[in-house]
This record gives C-alpha cells, structure tokens and sequence, in this order.
C-alpha cells in the first residue's frame, strides 16, 4: 500500500495546487518542441521532483510514467568497478551520481554520451532529443560539474540535461550559464494546509482545521514531511483531536536529547557519550547536515540571547566544514566539543 505522499502525487502541471504562474511556466517550455537545459532548485519539500515529472509528462506524454530500474556497471581510471541504479524510460534517465562518491566523473561522462548518442527508441515521439535528470547536482565534485558542462555543449542536439539541486551555491557558474534557472520556492502554511485538505478529502477523512496548521507549521512548510506527518497523525488517533500532539520523526527527537545531552554537561567523558549517540543517527542514514541543523537549532533556542550568534556562527563554520570534507562524524563531534567550550565559558563568567 502507497504511502499517500506518492498516492496523491500530481502527474501532471494541471494539477498541481501552488506555484500557478511557474506551472504555466513550464508548461509553455515543455510544449515550444525546444527545451533548453533546466536547473530547478528550491527547498526539501517544495515539489522539484514532482514538477520535473509533470514537465516530462507534458512532453513525452503517459510514456514517460512507464519507469523501470536498471543497474549499469562504471569502470573507474583505477579499474575498479562501480555498480550504480537508475531510474529510466524510453525518453528519459535519472541518475544520482552522487551515489558513486569521487568516481561521479566517470558516471556523468559515460551515461549521458550513452544517453546522447542513442537515437530516440520510439519513432512516433515529437521530440527528438533524450533527457538527463539528475538528482542532487549541488552534490556533485567540481571535475564531474566540468564534465558535465562539456557533455552539455557537445550533445545538445539529441539530449538536454534537467539539474535538481537545493541551491545553486556549489554549482559553478559554466554550467549555471548553460542552463535555464527555475526556481522552486518552498509553499507557504496556507499552501501546506490546503494539499492536506485536499488529500484528507480524497482519503474521506476530516482534519481539524487547528491540527492542519500545527502540521503544516511543524513540517517546517515541507509539504512531503508534512504529508507523512498527517498519515502518522491518522495512524495514532482518528478522529482526530484539536489539541492532538504532533509526532516528530524519531530521529529527530533522538538529536533533540543530544543537544539536550551537550546543555546537561560539558565534560570529556559526556563528550564521547554523544559521539556514540552521533554515529547511531548517521548510521540510519540521516544526512549529517539535516542533524546539525536540527542541533544547532535547538541549542540556539535553549542558550542565552547573548550566546546564540555565536553559536550560530560556529553551527555556520561546521556546517561548510560538512561540505568539504569527508568524515561527517569528525565534524559534527568538533561541532558539539566548541559548543561545549563556548557554553562553559559563558557559564563561568555568568557566575
């Protein structure tokens, strides 16, 4: 049984509920028979997928809804082999190269001249070229960014490459520059409340108008988390109750006691508790910038107001050191040791 955040996902722009004038956008784009390479960005939760999705249903038509997933064996410069999944139609590809770590070069280089170099299987398609999704491009290493970029110019003719990312920060210019910028724009509480409304109506349920804000407000206007909020809602009591309490993802709970963990004491042997505590969230595959957001944000409302620009410039640092280094476990934990030595300090000087 489909979760309903993918049980009610829009097929088509038509359809969608917020962002009107982008959807007509969009869909002027996809029916002008000359799309041109698309950088959509915007927030977790806004709709990029959803939206990427629509746009390749309103060129190629149902055809593109038929997905199957496939697996491609990458050969890197040092021979070693590379297993990585996609997710393809007769028109299309999607790809998280970021899957592949240092080695995305080579799977952005081999998959999309594969791609480019493929004539279109089926003949009564209006367009003649393929397209190349790819996921999390903001993820992807500056050698991979500047394969792309040549991939881009070189097979213009039979592919076009559409980019998802959440910031255009880490992606370097030539490439923004060969790209046309759309962004998506994370949807307002009203917004959030609304889709709700709608679902709750097509699942013949009713949502307390009360509890629907209080959902959309504790979704942080991520409408996917938001809709899986409402069915875990739905799962723990229905009827619903006005004054019902919104549950919050385990994980998150659990880096909301490690920040509490850092607030209680500040000493080495707490130190190597809360390392345990850090590896046990980033084994379950939570992204470490996700955890230090969720931590820094707590601390920040926990501390003095004279301390908190101070930690939120530190929870700024770490975050960058995050993106460029390697270890997340390394960074995440220098993070919580300088909280611990701000915040002692400060206690120090207050008494």
């Amino acid at each position: 049984m489909a979760l309903w955040v993918e049980k009610h996902r829009p097929a088509t722009l038509d359809k969608l509920s917020f962002h009107q004038g982008l959807s007509e956008h969009l869909k002027k784009l996809a029916g002008s028979g000359d799309l041109p390479h698309l950088l959509v960005y915007g927030p977790a939760g806004a709709g990029k997928r959803t939206r990427i999705a629509a746009v390749l249903r309103e060129i190629y038509g149902p055809g593109a809804e038929k997905l199957r997933v496939s697996q491609r064996v990458f050969e890197t410069p040092s021979r070693r082999k590379l297993e990585i999944s996609f997710i393809s139609s007769n028109y299309h590809i999607e790809v998280n190269p970021s899957d592949a770590g240092i080695y995305d070069r080579v799977v952005i280089q081999d998959l999309i001249k594969e791609v480019a170099q493929t004539q279109q299987v089926a003949t009564t398609s209006a367009r003649k070229f393929k397209i190349v999704v790819v996921h999390e491009a903001d993820a992807l290493s500056r050698d991979a960014q500047h394969a792309l970029r040549r991939t881009m110019e070189k097979y213009m003719t039979n592919m076009r490459v559409i980019l998802c990312s959440t910031s255009t920060g880490k992606i370097i210019s030539p490439v923004q520059s060969r790209c046309l910028l759309v962004r998506v724009a994370a949807p307002t509480v009203d917004e959030v409340v609304d889709v709700m409304g709608q679902v709750a109506k097509k699942e013949g349920i009713t949502i307390p108008p009360p509890l629907a804000r209080q959902l959309a407000e504790g979704s942080k206007r991520n409408l996917h988390r938001a809709l899986l909020m409402l069915e875990a809602a739905y799962v723990q009591q229905y009827p619903f109750a006005e004054t019902q309490p919104v549950v919050l993802p385990e994980w998150e709970a659990y880096t909301k006691d490690i920040a509490a963990a850092a607030l209680g004491s500040q000493t080495p042997a707490r130190l190597m508790e809360i390392r345990k505590q850090l590896y046990e969230v980033l084994a379950h595959c939570i992204p470490p910038s996700m955890v230090l957001k969720v931590i820094a944000l707590h601390l920040i409302s926990e501390v003095d107001e004279a301390l908190r620009p101070e930690v939120a410039r530190q929870a700024a640092f770490y975050e960058h050191r995050l993106q460029i280094g390697q270890k997340a476990i390394v960074h995440l934990e220098a993070f919580i040791a300088k909280f611990m030595s701000i915040y002692k300090r400060h206690a120090m000087a207050t008494d």
